[in-house]
């Protein structure tokens, strides 16, 4: 049986409160961390060129253990509070990981 195949959600949003979008992420991590499931990894960018943009990469073991998680309560409670921070709402896309290797 072939194991299912890693999967990641590219958050695209902008805000000029991003101190606070950290304090909230944290919040919910410190909650996430008494449950099963959610995101293997978390990797937040700063666009160079657009000041106040950001892209969050989530890694998820699965597309169904990610959507076990988007369907969570909890997480819809923290991405109604994180999109009332963001100056436009965000954008989502859904990827599957196809290949990643550690160059280092």
């Amino acid at each position: 049986m072939e194991a299912p195949m890693k999967f990641a959600q590219i958050i695209d949003f902008e805000t000029e409160r991003i101190e606070e979008m950290r304090a909230l992420v944290q919040e919910a991590d410190k909650r996430a961390s008494s449950r099963s499931g959610g995101p293997t990894h978390r990797l937040v960018l700063q666009d160079r060129n657009q000041p106040g943009r950001y892209l969050v990469v989530l890694e998820f073991d699965s597309y169904d253990e990610a959507m076990r998680n988007n369907s969570d309560p909890e997480t819809s409670r923290m991405a109604e509070r994180m999109a009332a921070l963001c100056s436009r709402p965000p954008s989502f896309t859904d990827c599957d990981v196809r290949e990643m290797t550690e160059l280092k």
